[in-house]
């Protein structure tokens, strides 16, 4: 005799027809951006232990040029790694690329993310800024100003300037 609520018999066989043993849910927060000139940097959230749907979880990185129809493919073979970064010679600084991150498990490949646009590094200033001017505001305190290097698609934003003084 048993009691109410409690079953004796074997665990029941998953009944659902439409689930799937690879991976279903694509990475989220695709960015990226930055690094060195000639880099792509790619970031992503991973994806929790528990929509992994299994052993031999990674990530598939897809990317190409804005405008190109070929794609490169990347594999990630971490179930931490949130981060892929592409070198190449080639890459011209700020390009925009089209990004994926997919998932995949021993089973196969399962879902791609949406696109996202990155753009590759930047590269360094290649001039200094124009217009530098001193004042002497007072014995102890010199007044330094100069025209700021405007953006361009090379060298992207400067971020800071170097004074120096004798």
């Amino acid at each position: 005799v048993s009691s109410p609520g409690v079953s004796l018999g074997e665990p029941a066989a998953n009944t659902n027809p439409f689930s799937s043993p690879v991976p279903v849910v694509a990475p989220t927060n695709i960015s990226g951006g930055g690094g060195s000139r000639s880099e792509l940097v790619i970031t992503w959230e991973p994806v929790s232990e528990e929509l992994q749907n299994g052993e031999g979880f990674g990530y598939v990185v897809m990317f190409r040029p804005l405008g190109s129809t070929t794609w490169t493919k990347a594999v990630v073979a971490s179930v931490e790694s949130s981060k892929y970064v592409y070198r190449n010679e080639s890459i011209t600084p700020l390009s925009p690329f089209e990004v994926k991150v997919g998932v995949y498990n021993n089973e196969g490949e399962g879902t791609l993310s949406s696109i996202s646009i990155i753009y590759s590094g930047e590269d360094e200033p290649q001039m200094a800024p124009a217009g530098a001017s001193a004042l002497s505001v007072s014995a102890a305190a010199v007044e330094v100003s100069w025209l700021p290097i405007p953006w361009n698609r090379h060298t992207g934003r400067v971020l800071g300037y170097e004074v120096r003084g004798w």
